[in-house]
């Protein structure tokens, strides 16, 4: 066990979360490492608003999804140049401030026509230039049609104060599929062929959210070196050769996290040994949980070499009985006071959950610094004031 661990251990009664800067920074150098030189990386903070401040130097962009992010960016200093502001929606007064601001930079993705069109009213009435990403939808209810990006590329004379750098695209999440990712990027490629040689249009840049994988379960088998060479391999044969940027969220967060929570009971119940700790589902959800029948790769804090010798269910602290964490995890001896940890939480696993749920309280948030020092960023958090109604 680390020292920082210790201390932690020491300092908590009650569950919380560390993201390990260090692997974080060795995360983004090792993708980069594996990408075409000319390919950059924008980090979607929805995964982690957390390490904002810590990978903003590692990346050349970072995706922004709601009012909130972009409030949680202004707050620590993110220049707005670094932003691509995108989400399915956005409110027209979130808009409206950001184009009305002469000191906003950032990009916007073109997710409707209406938004589009609410983009090129907004740069006339504030005579300012936006810059923008058409974002080609997946068939899902991101983007708009190839048509639609047709019609806005043959007409785009008729906006002086709008430019459209490039395409958006997003296909979905932990896809391990080299076919795949090749197939996508082929399509890709003579989309933005078809813009150059039919409309006149070339794009400076294609936005690339790659949905790339995560092995968050102990079941798992991932070769990532393999999927990587093989990405980059589809991204160097492309005909078209805009700046690619890979917007990437999962991948880059998740292996920085661990979740650390506090067995509080324990009992058979029909011949079933269960755990109950003082986490659950309200702080923890891995992608692709079936219900807690995989193994997250996890430990017991102090007994990591200890020999496994009991099946338990591991279930959390709230009313109900979905909230089970694991199912039939084989564990060393364990006492009432120990802590389980759980690895690969640092993106989504805590943003997903249903914090407000039970009135339970929101866990510490600790950064631990290059140096191995752990730095507290957020207090456990008492949800009794948002659960309150006002009179």
């Amino acid at each position: 066990m680390k020292e920082f661990e210790k201390q932690l251990l020491a300092e908590n009664s009650t569950a919380f979360y560390t993201f390990d800067i260090s692997i974080l920074k060795n995360r983004v150098a090792y993708l980069k490492s594996r990408m075409p030189k000319e390919v950059s990386l924008c980090y979607a903070v929805k995964a982690n608003t957390f390490i904002i401040k810590e990978i903003e130097g590692c990346v050349e962009r970072l995706e922004v999804c709601s009012p909130g992010e972009e409030a949680v960016c202004k707050r620590l200093g993110v220049p707005s140049e670094k932003t691509v502001i995108s989400g399915v929606y956005k409110t027209p007064e979130f808009i409206e401030e950001l184009a009305s601001d002469k000191s906003f930079n950032g990009i916007f993705t073109v997710e409707s026509l209406t938004q589009f069109e609410l983009l090129c009213s907004l740069s006339e009435k504030y005579n300012t230039k936006l810059r923008l990403l058409l974002r080609l939808t997946n068939g899902s209810q991101f983007g708009i049609n190839k048509e639609d990006i047709d019609d806005i590329i043959k007409n785009r004379e008729q906006h002086k104060n709008i430019e459209i750098l490039g395409i958006q695209y997003f296909s979905g999440t932990q896809k391990t599929s080299v076919k795949k990712y090749k197939r996508e990027l082929a399509k890709l490629d003579a989309f933005l062929l078809h813009l150059k040689e039919d409309l006149s249009f070339e794009a400076e840049e294609l936005e690339y959210g790659t949905g790339f994988p995560v092995a968050y379960f102990e079941d798992e088998e991932l070769d990532e070196e393999a999927l990587l060479k093989g990405f980059s391999e589809a991204i160097n044969e492309m005909q078209m050769k805009p700046m690619i940027t890979l917007e990437i969220g999962r991948s880059i967060a998740a292996s920085c996290g661990k979740y650390y929570t506090h067995i509080v009971d324990k009992k058979i119940n029909k011949g079933v040994g269960y755990l109950l700790c003082d986490g659950g589902m309200h702080h923890i959800v891995y992608f692709g949980q079936h219900m807690a029948m995989r193994l997250p790769k996890m430990s017991v804090a102090g007994k990591e070499d200890m020999q496994p010798d009991k099946e338990w269910n591991i279930c959390g602290s709230l009313c109900s009985m979905n909230d089970i964490v694991v199912k039939n995890a084989v564990l060393p001896d364990i006492e009432i006071g120990d802590t389980l940890v759980f690895e690969n939480t640092g993106a989504y696993c805590m943003i997903e959950c249903i914090s407000l749920f039970l009135t339970r309280d929101i866990p510490s948030v600790y950064l631990i610094d290059e140096s191995g020092n752990a730095v507290k960023v957020r207090e456990k958090f008492e949800t009794c004031n948002l659960n309150t109604p006002i009179y």
